[in-house]
């Protein structure tokens, strides 16, 4: 009987993972270093980082909007040039801001590569993408 429960409940949470990294990749496509570096100098960089975080050291020319408080932000962000995400580690908050952002219809691009430690970035769907899909 304890085999069935704990097979029951590695098998749920198999299924929670799965779920929740199909609800990524339906919010953000693939994108490596390079083309999110090219990015940058297109878009807004968003750091989602507490500020304590933010002060202490970020990337030149973000702006700190912290995880908690992106959807009452949404307006300081505009749809028409894209925006990029990021945060030192590949965590829930960046999962989550995909998530909304993607809500509020913008198209979501992920970047997996761990280099300068930049997760996710998305682009307006006006008109032209700012990345190849």
């Amino acid at each position: 009987m304890l085999n069935w429960i704990l097979l029951a409940i590695i098998v749920g949470m198999l299924g929670w993972m799965g779920f929740n990294y199909i609800r990524v990749r339906r919010a953000a496509k693939v994108v490596d270093n390079a083309e999110f570096g090219d990015m940058i100098r297109q878009g807004q960089l968003i750091d989602l980082r507490d500020p304590a975080d933010f002060r202490r050291k970020h990337i030149l020319g973000a702006r700190n909007i912290p995880s908690q408080q992106l959807k009452t932000s949404l307006g300081a962000i505009r749809k028409d040039k894209a925006v990029l995400l990021y945060e030192n580690s590949r965590g829930q908050r960046v999962m989550n801001a995909a998530i909304l952002l993607k809500k509020q219809g913008y198209s979501a691009l992920e970047n997996p590569n761990k280099g300068p430690r930049i997760n996710c970035s998305f682009s307006p769907n006006q008109g032209r993408k700012a990345t190849p899909s």
